[in-house]
């Protein structure tokens, strides 16, 4: 096998993530990875020791912005032997393209047929994610796969010490999810956690976030001051990975920081409320899932759940106002 091969990386980062068992799987038989990545999931790549090199692409949310690509495409032209497109849009298939890169694999999807040499169905039962991305080597035994990242031990150090944070000495809370309310357990609930804790709390998410975080902490420093370190929108995502790693321990929301927290190794608390962990679990021995549509004690039983909506359609998001914080701490 071997020679070149350029990943076009998902925009997220949970699912770039999801893709590290995928690239792991490639560079085993030989082949020599370069990611391009949207700047935001970057970072993410370079916790991948299989990744020889990250190309940070250019481009914004939407658009197809046909120009830059084109740009881009003819920079890298000659490099690379095979293309993986990871994700399922047609932009996301034209640098490969545009690029004459002979070999480009990708699973069929917003009419890109002719943009792709080797084309995958989607399956008609979506597997879990890892396994989906997996699939693309086109090996066959990919039900088993897990991420694994791996931060540079000095680039930790550098991090606490820049954050004036010590190794296992406070917990990650990482209390967002882009995708809405529904993912999200309630605020006054991460506060209750946070006053019951035996050590100090960093609460990590993006500048979007800061406002929830605000809202966590501004109660617990109340009483215990600084026992809350809101550092949303004030770290970089490598800073972010290096105190997860570091981390006693993260609890956090279905989002792409578990996922992180997962293939660190780290010991978590994960809170499903409107998604379901059959299809996105944090696959990681040290995980615990708090999900209470598979509790038999909890009654009524949670039919609604999983409705995978952004707001709860019935107006009450029980899935997640109902898990308090004493369950999350037994869990840790």
């Amino acid at each position: 096998m071997g020679g070149d091969s350029l990943i076009i990386a998902p925009q997220w980062i949970g699912d770039a993530v999801m893709t590290e068992p995928l690239l792991r799987r490639l560079h085993a038989r030989g082949e020599r990875l370069t990611v391009g990545a949207l700047p935001w999931v970057a970072p993410v790549y370079r916790a991948m020791p299989q990744v020889a090199e990250v190309i940070e692409f250019p481009f914004a949310h939407g658009g197809l912005q046909f120009k830059a690509r084109r740009a881009l495409a003819k920079r890298i032209e000659g490099q690379f032997d095979t293309a993986y497109v990871l994700p399922n849009s047609l932009k996301s298939a034209l640098l490969p393209f545009l690029a004459s890169i002979p070999k480009r694999v990708g699973y069929l999807g917003e009419a890109r047929v002719g943009l792709l040499t080797h084309r995958l169905k989607n399956p008609k039962n979506k597997p879990p994610m890892v396994a989906f991305y997996s699939a693309l080597s086109g090996e066959q035994d990919v039900a088993g796969d897990r991420p694994q990242l791996q931060m540079d031990a000095a680039d930790v150090e550098r991090a606490l010490a820049e954050l004036g944070l010590a190794r296992g000495a406070y917990y990650v809370f990482a209390p967002g999810a882009e995708y809405g309310p529904a993912k999200r357990w309630p605020a006054r609930h991460f506060s209750g956690l946070a006053a019951k804790l035996d050590r100090p709390v960093v609460l990590l998410g993006s500048g979007k976030e800061a406002g929830l975080c605000d809202e966590i902490a501004a109660p617990v420093n109340a009483v215990q001051a600084g026992k809350c370190l809101n550092f949303a929108g004030r770290t970089s995502l490598q800073q972010a990975l290096c105190l997860i790693a570091a981390s006693k321990s993260t609890i956090s929301n279905d989002s792409g920081l578990m996922h992180v927290a997962a293939a660190l190794g780290v010991p978590q608390v994960a809170i499903f409320g409107s998604s379901s962990p059959l299809h996105t679990p944090p696959l990681s021995d040290k995980a615990s899932v708090l999900w209470l549509k598979t509790d038999p004690a909890y009654q009524p039983p949670l039919d609604c759940a999983p409705c995978f909506e952004r707001v709860c359609p019935l107006g009450h998001t029980r899935c997640l106002n109902d898990i308090t914080a004493d369950r999350v701490l037994e869990k840790l």
